[in-house]
């Protein structure tokens, strides 16, 4: 029996995929693995029980990484589970900045009163006056699963989409619409888009890169969307380019406390993923990867592991994750004996994950593992 620890609310659809060997619960002092959606981790005292943390988003700014991988315990998440959901929004965002739907509808709202509340619009409307985004340049940055889906969708409302990804895959590549164009330089996305919506991970060489520096080379008027983490703006200066007229508006799903309530920002509660297909989607995947792991040590959409994923063939499977040094192959394959069936190996930086199926292995090689240098954790699943 495999214990499962929810620190959030979990779609049943994904839960119930586990089946009647796992005790999802939401208190555990020995869980297996932890599912998790927006829950801080940070302070979380990870038990030695614990193997696997799923994420049920993309996201894992909420999740230790670094204490994880030092302790051998595989983080997942689900990219492009909720994609459609933050395409939709995007989209939506797109169009509430261009055309002050907010500002109207709020505006709208004291005119209950008002016996000539038509005779009162016509005349005061005129002050929501915004352009229609057809022909208008959008640049998207990051085409990742989220990017590619507001690219394409952003070409079929008959804009013109200016991509930016350095690190494009071939897979992404050909999902993008034949009519986005693709950059090599920020610069360009800046200097050309009259709307830009960021789609990338926040992490050292992405925070604070929409600055004061980076507004300067944008369009005046530029509108902001910002669907993907709070810290890759530089909240006070978004706030001057407002002022001085430079950002006609800037929309977010992850408003910080200086920019709720300002004119032409347009914060929403963290909506992106908020939409029942969206959770399922994410619910389901977290669950597969966390069964898969656990039962087979098969890896797909880790974060800190390296992906591996291969059909049981032996008696007996090891799965060890160690360091990333030479030799350690070797000293396994001496030390677990018998009749190799099948092996993999894959690195990720300073970590490697090796998996070894094999027949006829000696009996102690288990404990022989865990006393090598640069062995982080090993499980054997028979």
């Amino acid at each position: 029996m495999y214990n499962i620890l929810k620190l959030n609310k979990i779609a049943e659809v994904g839960t119930s995929r586990l089946g009647e060997d796992y005790n999802c619960v939401d208190e555990c002092s020995n869980p297996d693995a932890i599912l998790v959606r927006s829950a801080s981790m940070h302070e979380y005292e990870m038990p030695e029980s614990l193997l696997a943390i799923a994420r049920a988003g993309a996201g894992v700014n909420n999740i230790p990484l670094d204490k994880c991988a030092e302790k051998g315990i595989c983080v997942f998440n689900t990219p492009g589970a909720n994609a459609n959901a933050v395409m939709e929004l995007v989209i939506a965002g797109l169009l509430m900045s261009s055309r002050k739907l907010v500002a109207g509808i709020e505006w709208e709202k004291t005119l209950k009163d008002d016996d000539n509340v038509l005779k009162t619009v016509e005349k005061g409307k005129s002050q929501f006056v915004g352009p229609e985004i057809k022909g208008k340049t959008i640049g998207v940055v990051g085409l990742g699963a989220i990017g590619i889906l507001v690219a394409n969708a952003a070409r079929a409302l008959h804009m013109n989409v200016i991509g930016y990804d350095p690190y494009l895959s071939v897979e992404a590549a050909l999902k993008l619409s034949r009519h986005v164009a693709t950059v090599n330089s920020l610069d360009e996305i800046y200097a050309n888009c009259d709307y830009i919506t960021l789609h990338i991970p926040q992490n050292d060489s992405t925070k604070g890169m929409i600055n004061a520096e980076s507004i300067a080379k944008m369009k005046d008027g530029v509108r902001i969307l910002n669907f993907a983490r709070d810290g890759l703006v530089v909240s006070s200066d978004i706030k001057k380019g407002l002022e001085d007229n430079k950002i006609a508006a800037y929309v977010t799903d992850f408003a910080t406390k200086d920019l709720i309530g300002l004119e032409n920002v347009i914060a929403l509660p963290h909506l992106g993923a908020s939409t029942p297909e969206s959770e399922d989607n994410c619910a389901i995947m977290a669950a597969d990867e966390i069964k898969q792991y656990l039962e087979l040590g098969n890896v797909k959409n880790s974060v800190n592991f390296p992906n591996i994923s291969m059909p049981k063939t032996g008696d007996v499977r090891f799965c060890v994750f160690h360091e990333n040094t030479p030799k350690i192959i070797s000293k396994l394959l001496e030390v677990i004996g018998g009749n190799v069936e099948n092996m993999e190996n894959k690195s990720r930086g300073n970590y490697a994950y090796t998996i070894i199926d094999a027949t006829d292995v000696n009996a102690d090689a288990e404990e022989a593992i865990k006393t090598f240098e640069g062995i982080i954790r090993v499980r054997v699943i028979k």
